[in-house]
């Protein structure tokens, strides 16, 4: 199955301490169900075709919420290797001053406009997206759709104080799907390998890793392959907010496209990373005529 994006011119529970790290939290729910069951839940083949608009050469997707759902959903039934990527300017940024960056937001098959900036720029550039594509409103969406299919879900990230809550609670609101298991988001490169495998035993549907942006992008895109999971995305403070360690945005930050100031002001110490939003804004009003140029 060959993925078509439309361009449209102008992303087993170890306790053992070790070098001083919290250790690893992992856990896998066992399930009578067997892959060849599972993974052939949805049997068409994922051949919808996806408009995009190129943010400084990252392909958005113009997707509203109940299409992108509609179109993996078909990729989970399909079965091969999906990275999803909830692309802001933060990481657009991030991307044009790193080239590595840059090639996994490219090479995603999917990058969704979950920053209100990247609708912004679409819009002032005349090629705007059907909305704005939440990543925590993803996440749950896909949660609710999951239950038909009996999907198995894998949490990787955080704390394992927060990665079992959030394990546990979205099992309780989704009791149609199979939490196959967790483990918090502490580990090294050189346990990458156990992970994985711990990953791959577990024959999950979907991936959700909140371990950063900076981290959790690369890591899905370094090891897409090996993890062989038919979808795999990264949800930074999602868990956070399910588990209830922290509080979404109230709804009216978020109606004023305003939920990177209550996060400021929530959470100051993100002053710094926050000095690449006017950075973007800047740079799309300085460079209009060339933001949606395919590179």
């Amino acid at each position: 199955m060959t993925e078509r994006k439309e361009e449209v011119p102008v992303g087993p529970t170890d306790s053992t301490q070790s070098s001083g790290r919290t250790a690893p939290t992992a856990s896998t729910t066992p399930t009578a169900q067997t892959a060849s069951t599972v993974h052939t839940a949805v049997t068409e083949p994922n051949a919808r075709t996806v408009p995009t608009v190129p943010i400084f050469g990252i392909p958005f997707s113009r997707m509203n919420m109940k299409d992108t759902v509609a179109y993996l959903t078909e990729a989970i039934g399909a079965g091969k290797p999906h990275q999803i990527i909830t692309g802001n300017p933060i990481m657009v940024m991030t991307a044009l001053n790193d080239p590595k960056y840059m090639k996994i937001m490219k090479s995603a098959e999917l990058v969704v406009p979950d920053g209100t900036g990247v609708v912004w720029a679409a819009e002032y550039c005349g090629v705007p997206v059907a909305e704005r594509v939440a990543g925590f409103d993803l996440l749950h969406e896909l949660m609710h759709v999951g239950e038909s299919y009996q999907w198995r879900v894998y949490l990787l990230g955080s704390t394992g104080e927060v990665i079992q809550e959030t394990a546990s609670r979205l099992q309780k609101q989704y009791p149609g799907i199979v939490v196959c298991g967790y483990r918090d988001g502490f580990f090294g490169e050189s346990e990458d390998p156990e992970v994985i495998e711990q990953i791959r035993a577990a024959n999950p549907h979907l991936l959700f890793v909140a371990r950063g942006a900076d981290t959790q992008e690369p890591w899905i895109g370094k090891y897409k392959e090996q993890l062989g999971v038919p979808l795999m995305m990264g949800v930074g403070g999602s868990f956070d907010i399910i588990s209830g360690r922290s509080k979404r945005a109230p709804v009216v930050f978020q109606k004023l496209r305003a939920e990177w100031l209550y996060r400021l002001l929530k959470e100051p110490k993100r002053a710094k990373r926050m000095l690449a939003l006017p950075q973007f804004v800047l740079k799309v009003k300085r460079e209009k005529e060339n933001v949606t140029k395919t590179v």
